[in-house]
């Protein structure tokens, strides 16, 4: 019921694109307008109030409990474990994103709160940047991820977003209210990372044009989608521990070698300064910049970036909870809160001030013109940066492969998941049904980039993940229900993942 109620919807959607675009961008842009609106500040707020939930329970008692029982360990050591959230997440977006948004707020500052090209400029870029790929998004992420780890390895429910709910809706999370809930994941998953094939299938397309000297264009980017597809479902037939696993490594290893290279032969102490400079800014106005809203005009701005960001990452709750979940089995609640928020906002952090600060620089002090040239085509950013270092070919190359191995990595862990949505939560879900999501991804990808839905498709991720804000409430509520439940002795006395004997237990003979 959930696999054919999905992808009958999925085909609706893509019909009305291919039939009727025109009317279906102006359906979705009132609705965005509407959505942005009377809805917008539940985007801001939701998820600060998801951030110090989490902060709470790393630190509380609960924060001793393990994703699975007492005995289990992890599944990954925690390096691979660390690359396969870095990479299987938001990894195209370090390619998309990483110069482009810190280079377009340097030339149109946040809320006007800058001259533009200004020092106070640059600080600002990053900072904003940093406040939408940071720890609101990982908040959203770590509480779908914490709460479907404990409800499938500790309370061994089904991996379905429906499961959660069972604290709150009894049996009725199993019966018609329970398969909404599981149809509405799938559609929102499959869209919202379909947006992000798509901004893959963009930047691949670019960098063979200037590599080869190919012909850009939708052509190009049907055989770029049709070849990824290929490699996603081969790997996610595998398995995690194969596909996913080596993908992520090998992805890791590619990502570090060109940011060493921007880093050290770019202007190293000028980054590191911009870093700092905008890290502390990025502390010190956290919670203006959490709640700062459209009081005083900007709605324009925040439905291009603010509210995109966090509606795009709302969608990609499930998602990206769901794989979370899969690798987290035999971690506590601490280690995992403290991981999934800090690591990737870090790495993030760093990856953007290197990049984008590297961008701000050469347009600053050097001359040269990349944020005109992101203006024209935002995936033009990445390759006019590198083009002013050495190596350009060679560069170029590499962002290419990485581009292609997040693309593989991210649809991997999406068809993953969506499979495990369709086969009433399975951990292992059959081949068959994995590459048949594979195709189905592949196809709307290729659909939307050859009616040029991509649009409407990202502004389609802003209205469809506004009902999704109540069933984060939800998942919330029925999580803390659950750990309600847990009796005194087991979150007291079981060692949290560091070894050390909680207070009144007798040292480990091991």
């Amino acid at each position: 019921m959930v696999f054919w109620a999905s992808l009958t919807l999925s085909a609706l959607f893509v019909v009305w694109g291919v039939l009727a675009p025109e009317h279906q961008m102006a359906t979705m842009n009132a609705a965005l307008n509407r959505v942005t609106s009377g809805f917008g500040w539940a985007y801001l707020l939701l998820p600060l109030i998801l951030l110090a939930l989490l902060v709470g329970l790393a630190c509380s008692r609960f924060g001793r409990i393990r994703l699975g029982s007492d005995e289990d360990r992890p599944e990954f050591a925690t390096h691979t474990w660390i690359a396969m959230i870095l990479c299987t997440v938001m990894g195209i977006g370090l390619v998309s994103y990483g110069i482009a948004e810190p280079i377009s707020h340097f030339t149109a500052p946040p809320h006007g709160l800058a001259e533009p090209g200004t020092p106070q400029a640059a600080v600002l870029a990053l900072q904003y940047s940093f406040f939408d790929w940071g720890l609101h998004a990982w908040a959203i992420f770590a509480v779908f991820g914490l709460a479907l780890g404990y409800s499938m390895h500790r309370k061994q429910r089904p991996g379905l977003v429906s499961a959660l709910f069972r604290p709150l809706l009894g049996r009725h999370a199993d019966g018609p209210v329970g398969k909404a809930i599981d149809v509405f994941t799938v559609f929102a998953t499959l869209f919202g990372t379909t947006t992000s094939l798509g901004l893959g299938a963009l930047q691949i397309d670019n960098g063979l044009n200037r590599i080869l000297g190919t012909p850009t264009g939708t052509t190009t980017q049907v055989v770029i989608v049709v070849a990824v597809t290929v490699l996603f479902s081969l790997s996610a037939a595998s398995g995690i521990k194969r596909g996913i696993r080596y993908i992520s490594e090998i992805n890791l290893s590619v990502a570090a070698v060109l940011f060493l290279f921007v880093l050290f032969l770019g202007p190293t102490a000028f980054l590191i300064s911009l870093f700092l400079e905008s890290f502390g800014q990025y502390g010190g106005d956290f919670l203006l910049m959490s709640l700062r809203g459209p009081a005083f005009g900007d709605t324009e701005w925040l439905q291009g970036w603010t509210y995109f960001m966090m509606a795009w990452w709302v969608s990609w709750g499930a998602f990206v909870g769901l794989f979370l979940a899969r690798i987290s089995r035999g971690r506590t609640i601490r280690q995992f809160i403290l991981v999934v928020l800090g690591m990737p906002s870090l790495a993030f952090f760093a990856w953007f001030s290197v990049f984008g600060g590297t961008a701000i620089e050469l347009d600053m002090n050097q001359g040269t013109d990349i944020a005109g040239a992101t203006a024209a085509d935002l995936n033009s950013a990445f390759f006019a940066t590198l083009a002013e270092f050495p190596l350009p070919v060679v560069t170029a190359t590499l962002v290419v492969i990485l581009a292609v191995l997040f693309f593989v990595s991210g649809a991997d862990a999406n068809t993953y998941v969506l499979g495990m949505l369709t086969t009433h939560g399975s951990i292992r879900p059959r081949t068959p049904i994995l590459l048949l999501w594979g195709a189905v991804t592949g196809a709307l990808a290729i659909i939307l980039l050859l009616s040029g839905g991509l649009g409407a498709l990202q502004q389609t991720v802003i209205v469809a993940s506004a009902p999704f804000l109540v069933v984060i409430v939800g998942v919330v509520v029925s999580f803390l229900r659950d750990l309600r439940t847990e009796p005194d002795s087991t979150v007291c006395q079981h060692h949290d993942h560091t070894g050390v004997p909680a207070v009144g237990e007798p040292p480990r003979s091991d």
